[in-house]
């Protein structure tokens, strides 16, 4: 279930919320003002890998299992 990062165009708020669906994201307003002029902002997220697993890395696709 993707959570998406929104920032509100008429109080400059930054928040987060947790969409079931698309419908549900295009129809976001704003907890601080209520507004509906909302933007979708492009969210970064973090990968680590441990020291343990071999042959995996962050984003490669691979699962490291042969």
């Amino acid at each position: 279930m993707p959570i998406y990062e929104f920032y509100c165009l008429d109080c400059q708020a930054t928040f987060e919320k947790l969409c079931l669906s698309l419908k549900e994201a295009e129809e976001v307003t704003c907890p601080s003002c209520g507004s509906s002029k909302v933007k979708k902002l492009l969210s970064s997220f973090s990968c680590s890998t441990s020291t343990q697993s071999i042959g995996s890395s962050c984003g490669s696709g691979s699962s490291g299992f042969k």
